[in-house]
């Protein structure tokens, strides 16, 4: 699933493209978005923002309307030039937007979202209400995000493992399983260590490395050969090194030694929903 990172650099690139440009068609095989459309005509309206918050993407109309996408495991945007060959079969598109040229540029721009399951659109009132963004814990990678916070809603919740929390979008929004283990090898918590026993400096530092990792991962443009984005591209570094083989400390390294101390990692299933995670029995004991 595409975390925070991938979502954050998804928006760059579609902010990059779209913001200021006027929409000339919008496509969708979701009837309740074409319903909208029918009613208002995205087309001859102003793209006016594009923004990421936690893993959702929001992209802001002139018209008062923000579509609201979320991509789950297997959803991506991609951008392309009229005419350009798409990457996913047209079977997968469920939103298109296109625009018309501007400054400098002489053509337009194609914005496709293939395999996007979640898919709304809000008007000011609504965005406002929307249950899926105001549940959500302070934005990872928000210019205001602020650790202590991150911190009171873990106290404010019940006693659970700590390897729980940092898939808690409620708590912090933005990263996702890959994350979570990285940051708790990292800050050498045992997954089943409860938050009773972790100390309000420790679990602080521990949101704080998170946006750290995850600033990091979303210094590249997020654009693709050719204009394109993909929202996962399964390149994701935690440890700073350039070998691909080499670019994570514990995430999918079941049975292999730990880079620190060479005991075999471990996988476990953790949480409500039992999402599998990595770690090494010695460093985070």
């Amino acid at each position: 699933m595409p975390e925070g990172d991938t979502i954050y650099r998804a928006a760059a690139a579609l902010k990059r493209a779209l913001v200021g440009r006027t929409v000339t068609r919008f496509e969708t095989a979701y009837a309740q978005l074409a319903r909208v459309d029918d009613q208002i005509s995205f087309a001859g309206q102003t793209i006016e923002e594009v923004w990421s918050q936690g893993k959702h993407l929001l992209m802001r109309f002139s018209g008062g309307q923000t579509l609201r996408t979320h991509m789950r495991m297997n959803g991506s945007w991609h951008i392309y030039r009229p005419g350009d060959r798409w990457q996913r079969p047209r079977a997968d598109l469920r939103i298109l937007i296109e625009t018309g040229p501007a400054p400098p540029d002489a053509v337009g721009i194609v914005a496709v979202a293939f395999s996007v399951p979640v898919a709304e659109l809000l008007d000011d009132r609504a965005l406002l209400r929307a249950p899926a963004l105001r549940r959500l814990g302070p934005d990872l990678l928000g210019d205001a995000f602020d650790p202590a916070r991150a911190r009171e809603r873990v106290r404010q919740g019940a006693d659970r493992p700590i390897g729980e929390i940092p898939l808690d979008q409620s708590v912090a929004a933005g990263a996702g399983n890959v994350y979570r283990s990285e940051v708790l090898f990292l800050s050498s918590l045992d997954p089943a260590r409860l938050t009773r026993t972790v100390n309000d400096a420790e679990l602080e530092a521990m949101f704080a490395l998170t946006r750290k990792l995850m600033q990091a991962n979303v210094a590249s443009s997020g654009t693709a050969a050719g204009g394109g984005i993909v929202t996962y591209t399964g390149l994701r570094r935690t440890t700073g090194r350039g070998d691909p083989g080499a670019r994570l400390w514990v995430y999918g390294r079941s049975g292999r030694p730990c880079r620190r101390c060479g005991t075999p990692i471990e996988y476990r299933k953790v949480g409500p929903d039992a999402r599998g995670l990595f770690y090494c029995p010695r460093c985070q004991r």
